[in-house]
């Protein structure tokens, strides 16, 4: 048996066409840096990269086509469906992957290969999509609703089996030094995807196409999936480690005690409790806008335009003011998002005239949308920054946890959207907000800056 090539060595896959193109991505010559990598794996890394970035790019557009803050929203109010499913569509979406990827991770970190799970997940959620593209051509009211949440449910959860096991496999398979820019490449390519997408739906009539175009929406989505899984399917995953993963809801069940003996800690997960208003908010705004719009889809198209945009707009900023004050960007972006909604609230039930134009709603969900980024980027600083080496596992699967059980009971927030309207939850959830950014002005200073 030949002996594997030395790290410093040029690879086989250096000549070809993917390693050449590979070398110029990521400004490697040889295609050669694997450092932290198994050695089997060094000459396939250009493969793996590109198998990686495609099934990565295909699922950030098939995220956006399903969007449960903003496409699935529309889609409820277009068939009818009470407000109070769509306050679950969030909260579903959100720890319906946390919780039960806490639970499996142990378990997929005992396998050698983890790319199986991925696959596994991949399939589920494309016939998740599939369901819900039928569900939106056939059935309406209740019955929709119902079907949209359980499919949601499903979805959420093969999304959590996919999450958990990806970054195990980019681990495996990536350089560190190369993570970042295929990171970076796929969402660039995710993103400029997701403006076309956008564009395309300004251009679409509800009226001419109907129900359909949701379940054609749909279905595309699923349909990417099952290419990315042919995509994730070329990785050549090595055997790894099958030691060291702990369950992470074991960790919370044994560390609860922090949230009793650790004041900053207790202080941070109210605080970051406070702030789920900023994230159920959005399909409440989508609610709106398509009142406004009479569901005219390029009322829809506008807010997908915006969102991409937003995530362009605030990362930078967000990440600067964080490396300073990760507290002082929770509490800007949380004050921010709760005098959006008092403004738009007060606006609404005073008829203002300014409300019924198309493009406003648009750059009012891209303001809400900058705001989340900022409460998410802030609070993931602010947790990084107040634990140790020591306290960092055990304060991430407490905080998750108890989000992740929040997040479900916030979804009842949908109710009050049935019995005191739309308009009256997004001035609720703007009130709440702002207490939020209060509470997270009282929290210890634990940035550098």
């Amino acid at each position: 048996m030949n002996p594997l090539p030395p790290f410093d060595s040029p690879t086989p896959s250096s000549a070809d066409g993917l390693g050449q193109l590979y070398n110029l991505i990521t400004g490697d010559e040889d295609a050669r840096v694997c450092k932290d990598i198994p050695p089997a794996s060094c000459n396939d890394q250009p493969r793996n990269f590109f198998a990686y970035l495609g099934a990565n790019t295909l699922n950030k557009v098939a995220d956006e086509l399903s969007s449960a803050k903003l496409v699935l929203p529309w889609m409820l109010g277009a068939l009818g469906v009470p407000a109070a499913f769509t306050g679950f569509l969030v909260p579903i979406r959100e720890s319906g992957v946390l919780l039960p990827q806490m639970a499996v991770a142990a378990y997929v970190r005992r396998m050698a290969r983890r790319k199986p799970v991925w696959i596994i997940g991949g399939l589920l959620s494309a016939l998740a999509l599939f369901g819900m593209a039928a569900a939106a051509v056939s059935l309406e009211g209740i019955a929709a609703g119902w079907t949209i949440v359980a499919l949601l449910v499903v979805f959420s959860l093969a999304r959590g089996l996919c999450s958990v096991s990806a970054k195990d496999v980019l681990g495996k398979t990536v350089s560190k030094s190369r993570r970042g820019r295929l990171m970076g490449w796929s969402a660039a390519a995710g993103g400029v995807l997701t403006l076309v997408l956008g564009a395309w739906l300004t251009t679409v009539s509800f009226a001419d196409a109907g129900r359909s175009v949701f379940a054609i929406m749909l279905v595309v989505a699923g349909v990417l999936w099952l290419i990315g899984l042919l995509s994730f399917g070329a990785i050549r995953e090595q055997p790894g480690a099958t030691e060291g993963g702990g369950n992470a809801l074991e960790v919370a069940l044994e560390n609860l005690r922090l949230l009793r003996d650790d004041k900053p800690f207790r202080q941070f997960v109210f605080g970051r409790t406070s702030m789920l208003a900023v994230a159920l908010a959005p399909p409440f705004y989508v609610l709106l806008a398509q009142q406004s719009a009479a569901g005219d889809l390029a009322g829809l198209g506008m807010l997908v335009i915006a969102s991409g945009l937003a995530a362009a707009i605030s990362s930078p900023f967000w990440g600067a003011l964080g490396d300073r004050s990760s507290r002082t960007v929770m509490a800007l972006a949380a004050a921010g998002a709760g005098v959006l909604g008092v403004v738009v609230a007060v606006a609404a039930m005073s008829d203002a005239p300014w409300l019924a134009i198309g493009w406003v709603h648009a750059v009012i969900f891209m303001l809400l949308t900058i705001m989340h980024s900022g409460v998410r980027l802030g609070r993931k600083v602010y947790l990084v920054d107040m634990a140790t080496q020591e306290t960092r596992a055990a304060y991430v699967a407490v905080s998750n946890s108890v989000i992740g059980v929040m997040m479900l009971l916030g979804g009842l927030i949908g109710l009050l959207g049935d019995w005191l309207g739309v308009v009256a939850v997004i001035g609720l959830l703007g009130v709440w907000s702002l207490l939020a950014a209060v509470g997270a002005l009282r929290l210890p200073e634990v940035s550098a800056g």
